[in-house]
């Protein structure tokens, strides 16, 4: 019986997998595109930028683990078409991301400073992250309710509108970022903060565009009186907080760790701190198959459970697999071949770019065991619940140990960069291991509504 779906499950993950792939690509290209556009400022400029998103890393980890452990619930009440929970899950995700929202943008305007100087000690670093941030702040409100509305459209497997207005965002993003930055179009160069502004003024379209989709589209799971998104009980807040919170928890201890380990880093030098942002972008690229595919398995997990269908969550959950460890091998070649390329356009004094080179050759086999870890928890063991577990290990081995073996590395052992990384990776070798242990004694499979 299980052979006979499993056409149907390829199928459906490639249908699903697809648009959400397409937009990480986009959305990561795009990026890339605007880091070498700030990039060619210098590398203080970047480094500035860098610290600046590091804060604004952290709360969308934290909105990312708050829908991703919703999406628990609200994939399997798709399974059975309970709309009307659909709708109450999505009004609190924006209700709470709101209210965690409006005290972060004021915390860091008031305090812009002292944020960018945690991860960087010089001072042009810290004046130009001042300028970025105080304006991309502003953005974490429409953000999150962006962020609500597309993640969770992912879990309703309602993607196409969603993943086109995404799409058009980043190009106008993009569009601003070139005239502001250079001053083309008609407007002066602003440098940074011309960057930051392209960044406001994109994300106010977006989620414009995404509210008026959804008044427009009747027959879309999310369209409905405003009253049908807050007419939860708080019985109903806490079953799905029940599985929701170890994720929030999780997500916001992961992007902390990656943060503090971020400052780490610039204890080195801002140069440092610059070829990690470069670094970022790019391995970021790479793993874009790796996290649509993670994505959309999770909500095929989660439907298939809230069917009662565990047996076959798991023979599927192999299939998933065997695909992510071809895409790892893959990711691994592709920032090989790419990191030269990406040192040319770059163009840095000879110092950063072989540090750069260094690097990506280091971060091309230490992120295996990370998208290893990433394939088991975000792409099974959170789709049947499994989130307190999943906290648990998140948190020892990105805060007790990757953080750690960092600052060590720094600090005591003054070792250059990319040896500093290879160290650090320690915690998602452990991490991988330990989540991998837990998916093959099958624990995971629950049916949680």
């Amino acid at each position: 019986m299980i052979k006979q779906t499993e056409p149907n499950y390829y199928k459906r993950l490639l249908l699903l997998a697809m648009p959400i792939v397409l937009q990480q690509i986009i959305s990561v290209s795009l990026n890339l595109v605007d880091n070498i556009m700030i990039g060619k400022l210098g590398p203080l400029p970047l480094a500035a930028v860098g610290s600046a998103n590091q804060v604004f890393g952290i709360y969308s980890m934290i909105l990312f683990g708050l829908f991703s452990g919703a999406a628990v619930p609200l994939a399997q009440y798709f399974g059975v078409r309970d709309f009307k929970s659909i709708r109450g899950i999505v009004g609190m995700d924006v209700i709470l991301c709101l209210v965690m929202g409006i005290p972060t943008v004021i915390a860091v305007v008031v305090a812009a400073p002292e944020v960018i100087s945690f991860f960087a000690d010089d001072p042009q670093v810290i004046a130009l992250g001042t300028q970025y941030i105080r304006i991309t702040a502003l953005t974490y409100l429409t953000v999150g309710v962006s962020y609500a509305i597309a993640f969770n459209s992912r879990s309703v497997q309602s993607l196409k509108v969603p993943t086109i207005i995404n799409v058009c965002s980043i190009l106008t993003n993009t569009v601003l970022n070139y005239m502001m930055i250079y001053g083309h179009g008609g407007f002066s160069a602003m440098g940074v903060k011309g960057a930051a502004l392209a960044t406001l003024i994109a994300r106010v379209f977006e989620l414009t565009a995404l509210i008026t989709y959804l008044c427009v589209d009747k027959n879309h799971p999310f369209h409905g009186r405003i009253k049908d998104f807050t007419s939860f009980t708080m019985d109903f807040v806490k079953s799905v907080m029940k599985t929701a919170l170890p994720v929030v928890i999780s997500e916001g201890g992961w992007s902390l760790g990656v943060s503090l380990t971020f400052a780490a880093y610039g204890k080195i030098s801002a140069q440092a701190l610059a070829v990690i942002q470069v670094s970022q972008v790019l391995c970021n690229l790479c793993q874009c198959a790796s996290f649509g595919v993670g994505n959309a398995n999770a909500a095929l997990i989660g439907a298939t459970l809230g069917q009662g269908k565990g047996e076959e969550a798991y023979e599927n959950s192999k299939k998933y697999m065997v695909i992510q460890w071809g895409l790892n091998a893959i990711m691994c070649v592709l920032i090989l071949l790419l990191r030269r390329p990406i040192a040319v356009i770059y163009d840095f004094d000879a110092e950063t770019t072989q540090m750069l080179m260094l690097s990506l050759g280091v971060f091309a086999f230490t992120l295996i065991p990370r998208m290893a870890s990433y394939a088991v928890q975000s792409g099974i063991l959170r789709a049947g619940g499994d989130t307190f577990f999943c906290m648990v290990v998140e948190l020892v081995c990105n805060l007790g140990i990757e953080v750690a073996l960092a600052y060590i590395s720094v600090l005591v052992f003054k070792l250059p960069l990319h040896l500093c990384i290879l160290v650090a990776s320690g915690g998602n070798l452990v991490k991988a291991i330990v989540e991998y242990k837990r998916y093959l004694g099958k624990k995971w499979i629950n049916t949680i509504i």
